[in-house]
């Protein structure tokens, strides 16, 4: 019986496979895999488109899980600015729920081709036995990520582990469901024995190529996932025949199983002594800032801690980072910058040196009292008085420094100036709405900092789509260069570090205060390493809170924070009627010189924001012609 490699889960697909065989013929125009898997070169070609699809969550990777490339217009909307990280300048949406069939067919698509890469690889004659290994490997590493990546989104999903047969009738090839619980362990399985057949180390060619350690890598971060879902899916009800048959949630009772694999598989790669973290034991704050800005600038800097990067070379077909998310003042004639807004929650959690282990919100007034206020100025408040305005931030984390451009802070060698306004002589505020100035001592000061609009970056309403509304820029993974073309999306060609050290260490922490299994010292001094790293002197206590505040801390804008207020099952209950929140620089003319004080206030147009509950799943595409159980709630 002749063979097909398709995945057969909706209609196009299904029209498709039935086309494609008409009368045994094969495309003229086309190199069919079976001659490409013939050479060597054409084994590494397979190879490299496979790991040029992985699912990467990068520079591109946009707000319903796709990878959107950087010559795609994405009008500067990333995953992050979906969370309470971040906000975009111009849109306040939350993803709604809404399907992505592009995404679920790109991954089944890619799951296709590995399967006929495991037929084909015992049979090979090009290669020896030992790459062929290693391919294997490699296949079922890449297998699992690509499961991975639907279990997040779908739940159960139907596995298809090899190469299916044709028939006259594509329903025949209709693939049911797995359960959550099922899907999962196929994922970690699969990690497993991509780490049981890879290398340990690579030669310098094949550098971005799987090893043990990177499969170990990405295995810890689905287990965390899973037992996540166990041990917190008891916070939402869904209902339905998907919750009630299995196919969405994962019973409590898993969640040591999945625990136990996170650290097992952290542990390996932390006791192989083959990582640590780059700029460890940072001397000062200073000394980490300049560590982790150079670390997100060009990963490959720091192989020790850098376990998958992706590269991007090519000038006009890389990302937009830059394009869309330098402040405006520094934009390289990018016409839509500055639509990257780190909020203020991300800056409260960032902690302070002097209180270390403790959540230390930016205090605004005299006592601290009223910063939970959010209705703007209010002139019975005693605040705070700054001759800088970054001053405000001088006891903060290095790494609010190195992710964020705090106001009047410098950048390619300008001062970013973000500012909102003035409080007058007389003690009337004039914050927000149209450009004024204001003159004492003969000096004038104007409402955004300067004059010319190309010499400051927030709160302009007439130009606020390029304009930070928050308070803050966006610095983390910013080119420190002027962006060639960057007149156009495409021409941003930093590298991606996808798992980071770091985050094996957190994830480590994590499982071990969350299940009480594992070594308990051993946690606290992961949690306290990516700390140290940042300058900190003082180790605190091995907790939930500081676990994830930590996490948020050093991962931030990595395209982590999504993930985690999915598994852990927060999303709902931190996007209940949500509204962007903003801290604005104002400078105060009743002092002489002027000085800066802070007001908490609700964003610029922002809305109330909820996250359904039914969207901690996407909804199942196709599913009239593939016959799979829709997610609850669709």
């Amino acid at each position: 019986m002749k063979k097909i490699y398709s995945i057969l889960l909706c209609a196009g697909v299904l029209a498709a496979a039935a086309a494609c065989n008409v009368m045994g013929l094969e495309p003229t125009n086309k190199v069919s895999p079976k001659v490409m898997l013939s050479s060597e070169d054409g084994v590494q070609t397979f190879m490299a488109n496979l790991y040029y699809r992985a699912p990467f969550q990068d520079f591109g990777y946009n707000r319903v899980g796709e990878h959107m490339y950087g010559v795609v217009n994405i009008v500067g909307i990333y995953q992050d600015q979906q969370t309470d990280n971040a906000f975009n300048s111009e849109f306040n949406h939350l993803v709604d729920g809404g399907g992505n069939y592009a995404f679920w067919d790109n991954r089944y698509t890619l799951i296709r081709d590995i399967n006929f890469l495991l037929d084909e690889v015992p049979g090979l004659t090009s290669i020896s036995d030992e790459a062929k290994r290693e391919i294997i490997g490699e296949a079922h590493y890449l297998r699992g990520w690509a499961y991975f990546d639907l279990a997040k989104r779908y739940g159960g999903v139907p596995i298809i582990d090899a190469s299916q047969e044709y028939s006259e009738d594509p329903k025949d090839l209709r693939v049911p469901r797995s359960t959550e619980e099922r899907t999962w362990d196929f994922v970690l399985e699969e990690f497993q024995m991509a780490a049981d057949m890879l290398p340990e180390t690579r030669p310098a060619t094949l550098a971005r190529r799987a090893t043990k350690w990177t499969a170990l890598g990405l295995q810890s971060r689905a287990a965390l996932f899973a037992a996540s879902l166990a041990k917190f899916g008891n916070r939402v009800s869904l209902g339905g025949r998907a919750e009630a048959e299995g196919y969405v949630g994962i019973a409590e009772s898993a969640k040591d199983k999945y625990y136990q694999i996170c650290i097992d598989a952290a542990g390996a790669i932390i006791n192989s002594g083959n990582f640590s973290l780059y700029g460890a034991d940072a001397s000062d704050r200073d000394a980490a800032v300049k560590n982790l800005m150079a670390m997100f600038q060009d990963p490959n800097i720091a192989p020790s801690e850098c376990m998958i990067i992706r590269g991007y070379g090519q000038k006009g077909t890389a990302h937009a980072i830059d394009f869309w998310c330098s402040p405006y003042q520094t934009r390289d004639g990018s016409p839509h910058p500055g639509r990257m807004n780190p909020s203020i929650d991300l800056v409260d959690n960032y902690e302070c040196y002097s209180t270390p282990g403790v959540y230390s919100p930016v205090q605004t007034t005299e006592g601290g009292s009223g910063d939970n206020d959010w209705n703007g100025y209010d002139p019975n408040k005693k605040y705070r008085h700054f001759e800088n305005a970054y001053d405000i931030f001088e006891d903060k984390d290095a790494r609010l420094w190195a992710t964020v451009i705090l106001p009047f802070t410098e950048w390619k060698g300008q001062t970013i100036r973000i500012q909102n306004g003035f409080i007058l002589e007389d003690g009337r505020a004039d914050i927000g709405g149209e450009k004024t100035s204001v003159t004492k001592n003969g000096k004038t000061y104007y409402k955004f900092g300067a004059d010319a609009m190309d010499s400051y970056s927030g709160y302009d309403q007439s130009n606020l789509s390029c304009m930070t509304r928050s308070g803050f820029s966006f610095k983390k993974f910013l080119s420190p260069d002027v962006v060639e073309g960057n007149s156009a999306p495409g021409y941003c060609t930093q590298d991606w570090a996808e798992l980071r050290y770091a985050e094996i260490l957190l994830n480590y922490a994590e499982a071990v205060v969350e299940s009480g299994k594992g070594d308990a010292s051993l946690a606290a001094k992961c949690l306290n390493e990516t700390r140290h790293r940042a300058a900190f002197k003082t180790d605190i206590p091995l907790t939930v809170e500081n676990v994830q505040r930590e996490r948020r801390s050093e991962l931030a804008f990595e395209c982590k924070r999504w993930d985690d207020l999915i598994r852990r099952r927060e999303f709902h209950t931190v996007f209940k009627h949500r509204e962007h929140l903003s801290l604005d620089p104002i400078l105060d003319m009743r002092t002489d010189p002027p000085q800066f004080i802070f007001v908490r206030s609700y964003a610029v147009r922002h809305i109330p924001l909820d996250f359904e509950e039914r969207f901690y799943y996407n909804p199942i595409p196709g599913i009239s012609n593939n016959g799979l159980v829709q997610n609850p709630q669709f």
